[in-house]
């Protein structure tokens, strides 16, 4: 059984968005969810939200999955060149990495609260990782996306028009998003000792 650590955005994840529907919908087949929880979702401080994911990984023996929305996506970069236990993760799944530079013509990048975030990790990652990215995201361009999964040595998914891949894009249960990630995750225990 695959155990995913659940790693929400800016705000977290309200119970429409996927990170919320899946456990409910996919407990048992052949997955264990954990949502990895932040003290702050709304000042959101990189050291914290770090080593809230280490406890997490470290609260059980089984190697993870990462599945990472949005700022989450920056959580596990940053944590990635930090911490001591990146073996423990046989892959992460990126979905809608924002653009922390503020090259998008949009408030919530470049908000007071995601300062301490604009140092933006850009280290080629110590697993195997997607970066799933839209061509209608209001918080980063695609071409943004491609160039952070490049310097994150991840595979690119394109998934078109699919705005911020939350519930407000119309991604609630994301039923399509759910066999994506059992395909990437299938080949990634593949190849994983």
């Amino acid at each position: 059984m695959t155990r995913l650590l659940l790693l929400p955005g800016w705000h977290d994840s309200g119970p429409g968005h996927w990170q919320s529907r899946w456990p409910l919908l996919h407990h048992g087949d052949q997955a264990r969810f954990l949502k990895v929880e932040q003290d702050d979702w709304v000042w959101p401080k990189r050291g914290d939200w770090m080593m809230n994911l280490d406890e997490a990984l470290l609260a059980d023996p089984e190697p993870a999955i990462l599945v990472a929305h949005s700022l989450g996506c920056h959580l596990v970069a940053a944590w990635a060149a930090h911490s001591w236990h990146t073996a423990r993760v046989k892959g992460a799944w990126l979905v809608a990495p924002p653009d922390l530079d503020g090259n998008v013509p949009n408030a919530a990048s470049v908000a007071p609260q995601l300062h301490g975030w604009r140092s933006v990790v850009r280290r080629r990652l110590p697993f195997q990782s997607t970066v799933l990215a839209s061509r209608t995201d209001p918080h980063a361009a695609f071409d943004r996306s491609q160039a952070l999964a490049q310097e994150w040595g991840s595979v690119v998914q394109d998934l078109g028009d699919a705005g911020h891949v939350n519930e407000a894009s119309g991604h609630g249960d994301w039923a399509l998003g759910w066999l994506a990630l059992q395909r990437d995750v299938a080949s990634w225990c593949a190849k994983s000792p």
